[in-house]
């Protein structure tokens, strides 16, 4: 059977009896957990999210835009290819596996990326959106996680209160954008366009109506926003100003063994290192996951030189290594942008009519969720949150003696490095997750995962190679 059975909602549940596992945040990452839990049968799982359904920045799904990973780096295929929650799978549950092998794409579109997403959260039992989850606290009498949710009616308001109790809590929450504190002042003015890029596609009619329209940010989003922009806007009368604090519109790093620090190698080695050293790391590799896709950069310089055949030059301006000092209202209808070029050490003043801040994501605060448990996390030196090895945060001897623990989904880069929001390691964290959670090999991991090593004191575990079968001999009948 190539699509699993719907859920059935309306299964009872002992709520006084703990879980084995609540999920909160239903993203790629808990969404990659419950496709890999689903065939443990002995796993009591569910999965808390408040928005009304799977939803994966939908502001950022313009058309022609791929994910930057292999269609490999699904939700399981990684760590088990014979799952039935495979890309591959939803290909040939919807009929689309021939055309998909005749389109030879590698990367496929970030809206067919969010259907097959949506495939899965649509079928896989124990998700239930629209419930708000608003603590997590330890509870020492009965040595158990309480979770506190609020389950929302179709217009988000408070339709009733939960409480269900757990051994162990995975934290999916993802992230949320980000915008730098001298740009904040945009976001509340009135009557003028300014958005985050996360919200892109929904103000772009509107975007596209704008006299002067500028974006900020010179990463992979600044990118595409700006060359959807470009496309739609009349040859000549572009009005379209590009800046970025980089010191080029770099592309990012791609090449194979460049790739290889999103692997469990280069994991394992980065959260064995000092937290000093791993901070520093941090600031350096800002183009294995910043930079632009080579392929988005030549379609910009493709589409700027096409306007140039008829003897102009687009209404275009690209100005990498310049950041906003200031920005605040000209009356109600322009924006003014106070510009520092670092190089140059040289400032002026840009005014525009809309203003689109493709300024990143970054981590969700874990604090109102855990602040009950907040006498028993463990943190660094800079206040964050220890997590070991197998994603689980170091919390006080006296709730892990119990064997409960709670474990962080794309909210450990400082521990774990440049490859924890990386697509293509999900499946690897869901199944190191499961792994641990049930003490024993439920899903066999490769023990070597990349050519490089990143240590001297780290030798290569070199795999056992298989052993061929041995082949009967034919009988000679002659």
């Amino acid at each position: 059977m190539n699509t699993p059975p719907h859920p059935d909602p309306t299964t009872p549940h002992d709520t006084d009896t703990p879980r084995d596992l609540v999920g909160i945040g239903i993203g790629p990452c808990n969404l990659s957990l419950a496709a890999l839990a689903h065939p443990l049968a002995e796993l009591d799982a569910v999965f808390y999210e408040q928005r009304p359904c799977f939803d994966w920045h939908p502001g950022l799904l313009i058309d022609g835009a791929r994910i930057q990973v292999p269609f490999l780096a699904d939700l399981v295929t990684l760590a088990d290819p014979t799952s039935p929650w495979t890309f591959l799978n939803y290909l040939k549950t919807h009929q689309r596996l021939y055309p998909f092998y005749f389109a030879e794409r590698f990367h496929i579109q970030r809206a067919e990326y969010d259907t097959y997403c949506r495939w899965v959260a649509d079928n896989l039992p124990g998700l239930h959106f629209r419930h708000q989850v608003d603590a997590a606290r330890w509870n020492p009498e009965r040595d158990v996680f309480e979770v506190d949710f609020t389950h929302l009616d179709t217009d988000g308001e408070a339709e009733a209160l939960g409480r269900t109790y757990t051994r162990n809590i995975v934290l999916g929450i993802g992230t949320e954008p980000y915008v730098p504190d001298p740009l904040r002042p945009l976001v509340d003015a009135p009557g003028v366009p300014v958005v985050h890029a996360a919200d892109y596609l929904t103000h772009r009619d509107t975007l596209l109506t704008a006299g002067h329209i500028t974006v900020v940010g010179s990463g992979q989003s600044g990118a595409e926003v700006f060359l959807d922009l470009l496309r739609n806007r009349p040859t000549g009368r572009e009005q379209l100003h590009w800046i970025g604090r980089t010191d080029a519109f770099a592309p990012m790093e791609y090449s194979k063994l460049g790739l290889e620090h999103f692997t469990p190698d280069y994991t394992r080695y980065f959260h064995a290192l000092p937290e000093g050293v791993r901070d520093r790391l941090a600031t350096t590799q800002w183009q294995l996951h910043k930079g632009i896709d080579a392929d988005t950069l030549a379609a910009i310089h493709d589409e700027l030189y096409r306007r140039t055949l008829g003897g102009g030059w687009p209404d275009t301006v690209l100005t990498p290594g310049v950041r906003v000092r200031t920005a605040g209202r000209i009356a109600t209808t322009k924006i003014e942008l106070h510009l520092e070029h670092i190089q140059q050490n040289t400032r002026t003043r840009l005014t525009t009519d809309a203003v689109v801040l493709a300024t990143g994501h970054r981590e969700r605060p874990l604090d109102r969720i855990l602040a009950g448990l907040d006498p028993y996390i463990r943190r660094d030196n800079s206040e964050r949150p220890r997590v070991d090895q197998h994603f689980r945060l170091v919390l006080d001897p006296s709730v892990t003696a119990t064997g409960c623990n709670i474990y962080v989904q794309n909210a450990e880069r400082h521990t774990h490095g440049v490859g924890a929001p990386d697509l293509g390691l999900a499946a690897w964290r869901s199944a190191t997750i499961l792994n641990t959670l049930t003490d024993k090999e439920t899903y066999p991991l490769p023990t070597r995962t990349a050519f490089t090593t990143f240590g001297l004191e780290q030798q290569p575990r070199v795999p056992h190679a298989r052993q061929a079968p041995t082949l009967t001999p034919l009988i000679d009948r002659r």
